[in-house]
């Protein structure tokens, strides 16, 4: 579990970092990334004092309460609600770098444009406000989705398609349409800087993704193997997915469209991986790859949005169809959540689960919506959100930060 969470800390920095910041101009690559390392930070502190509580203390079915502020009663032995046979404070932390890469997802969707005190205010309200609710809701002990712990409706997320890729995908088009677009898009194009940087972060995040899912079967066991060889023919599946459609739309494949539609694969398959069998994980995969690339490719041209790096198209796309499919695909030979010959998913003749699977996205949208939006407005009224244009067109990396990625006089 402690490697897990090592794995999964190394999603964020390096691996979202390198990925982020090869997709931005060069002007912006050490503000990109500084945002990144910041949620590494920031989030980390927070979680200790009190966001950890917050989402998975005991309290009500929306909430958790403040039994476990400053970490008061998060010790060295097992909470067995949340892991039998391991440490609290090992759940506890493997939980944190959840917490700390959903926050940095967002970052790509107003990259290039946001002041740094913004985002360091903005994102540390919004675990507050969108993140702490919707991982008690379904992870926290009596939450309302949590199909393990009591929850009402219990929708089935093992790894976080709602806590984490719809909230942070949700959340950063809600930023991109209140931020509006950069400054020249899309008439001035802005290619990435360096796509071998990218492609090495993404890399990176496929690697790390086996703590991100295997690691939440929180045991050495069957189901976190399943987890795992899940996530990567889901991957594999969605990085063949995006470049077939890409080849035929444009003649050739690329390196960034098989790196993005990797990501993708890793997205969707995060909900189902404790669930599925793995024909049902390529199927997953396939499926995400080419709507993700619908997304990023038709969609965004067609509403005109200026979601910089495709957060909203890949995480917010990606984790919405894989919480769906999810509940087609859930089967108790994998997990019997619900317990032993009782159907898990719609392959199983539980229909129902579908229906479940449609109440959490509906409830992680609302809930990033609305808590996004509020929050955005409120920072943007005490300090202000964007850089100004003169700044914009100078690069963040020196009016935000006082220095550039890239010395070419030396």
């Amino acid at each position: 579990m402690l490697t897990s969470a090592a794995l999964v800390l190394m999603m964020t920095g390096p691996g979202l970092a390198l990925f982020y910041g090869g997709l931005v101009r060069r002007k912006n690559v050490l503000a990109t990334m500084m945002q990144s390392f910041a949620m590494m930070c920031i989030v980390t502190v927070l979680w200790a004092i009190v966001t950890y509580s917050l989402a998975f203390g005991p309290g009500n079915s929306f909430i958790g309460g403040f039994h476990y502020l400053f970490l008061h009663h998060v010790g060295l032995s097992p909470d067995p609600d949340y892991g039998a046979t391991v440490p609290a404070q090992t759940y506890m932390i493997y939980q944190l770098m959840f917490a700390i890469i959903t926050p940095a997802l967002i970052c790509g969707a107003f990259a290039e444009r946001m002041k740094f005190s913004a985002m360091c205010l903005f994102l540390a309200l919004w675990t507050f406000v969108v993140y702490s609710p919707m991982a008690h809701m379904v992870w926290g002990k009596g939450g309302f989705l949590n199909a393990a712990l009591g929850g009402r409706v219990p929708c089935l997320d093992f790894a976080g398609g709602t806590v984490v890729h719809i909230t942070s995908g949700v959340s950063a088009l809600v930023c991109a349409l209140y931020m509006g677009k950069r400054v020249g898009y899309p008439k001035e194009p802005s290619p990435p800087h360096s796509v071998v940087l990218s492609f090495i972060g993404a890399c990176l995040l496929w690697v790390g993704w086996f703590g991100f899912n295997a690691g939440s079967a929180v045991a050495a066991n069957g189901l976190a193997t399943s987890a795992f060889v899940n996530t990567h023919f889901a991957t594999a599946a969605a990085a063949i997915s995006w470049s077939i459609a890409e080849w035929i739309r444009n003649g050739k494949p690329s390196a960034l469209g098989a790196i993005s539609g990797a990501v993708a694969g890793l997205v969707a398959i995060t909900p189902a991986s404790g669930f599925v069998q793995p024909m049902s994980a390529l199927a997953i995969g396939a499926v995400a790859g080419a709507f993700c690339y619908l997304m990023v490719t038709k969609v965004k041209s067609w509403f005109g949005y200026d979601d910089s790096l495709d957060a909203f198209g890949v995480h917010g796309a990606g984790g919405t169809i894989g919480a769906i499919l999810t509940g087609f695909f859930a089967t108790s030979a994998i997990n019997p959540i619900f317990g032993a010959g009782k159907a898990t998913g719609a392959i199983d003749g539980n229909w129902h689960q579908v229906l479940n699977q449609l109440t959490g996205v509906a409830i992680a949208w609302g809930i990033s919506i609305v808590g996004t939006l509020i929050l955005l407005k409120l920072v943007d009224m005490t300090i202000g959100l964007r850089v100004t244009r003169e700044e914009e067109i100078e690069g963040l990396d020196v009016t935000q930060h006082g220095e550039e990625g890239y010395d070419f006089a030396s």
